[in-house]
């Protein structure tokens, strides 16, 4: 089966200034559209062809670069997108239990995120992830991505040049904190915590 870009699940003008229509018709309309277009050229007439885009990554890690880059890259900016929202009150009920009990507040966990990204070197991603239960910041270089691995992933942050250039030229900082401060989707992330399992990209 051949992958789809997946739409966003909001106005691309929605998240301006933070991240502006111009940025999302890059991102979104020419990233992540290739990744998904070379992704399908990748697996058509393979043993790929039919598996689920997370099976997909998981059986190219470790063995075919080209691929498990192409296709992590389309399952971290669909999560991506939909870790976004226009505004937020934040998080509630069980997802802001552990947030207080692993960051010891919201505003702990707001810095931690910005302090990790901002000093991620190069390319990659930022990500709040369950694990054994305990909340945690994890940070991925490149393509890297959690979706096949031992963590329960809740929301992450596209690290990416071509993610905030456009908005934010080179200071990341300013970035991170637009979208840290006001664009997380806590909903998300809640119901990314409370089903348990790692979500799964449909498009």
């Amino acid at each position: 089966m051949a992958f789809s870009l997946m739409p966003l699940p909001f106005d691309k003008e929605a998240i301006a200034p933070a991240i502006t229509a111009e940025t999302f018709n890059y991102h979104h309309g020419k990233h992540h559209q290739a990744y998904v277009d070379k992704t399908n050229s990748a697996i058509e007439g393979t043993a790929h062809a039919d598996k689920s885009l997370e099976e997909v990554i998981a059986a190219s890690r470790g063995s075919d670069g080209g691929l498990f880059n192409n296709s992590a890259q389309v399952w971290n900016h669909g999560f991506y997108w939909h870790s976004l929202t226009p505004s937020t009150s934040g998080p509630s009920g069980d997802l802001a239990s552990k947030i207080d009990e692993a960051f010891g507040s919201l505003d702990k966990l707001k810095d931690e995120l910005k302090s990790k990204g901002a000093g991620h070197f190069a390319s990659g991603w930022v990500w709040l992830a369950e694990k054994g239960g305990k909340l945690e910041v994890v940070d991925t270089h490149d393509a890297d991505t959690l979706a096949d691995q031992d963590y329960n992933p809740l929301l992450v942050i596209d690290l990416w040049e071509h993610a905030y250039y456009l908005d934010h030229q080179n200071a990341r900082p300013s970035y991170l904190s637009a979208v840290v401060d006001g664009h997380l989707n806590w909903d998300f992330a809640a119901d990314n915590l409370a089903r348990g399992s790692t979500w799964i990209y449909s498009a």
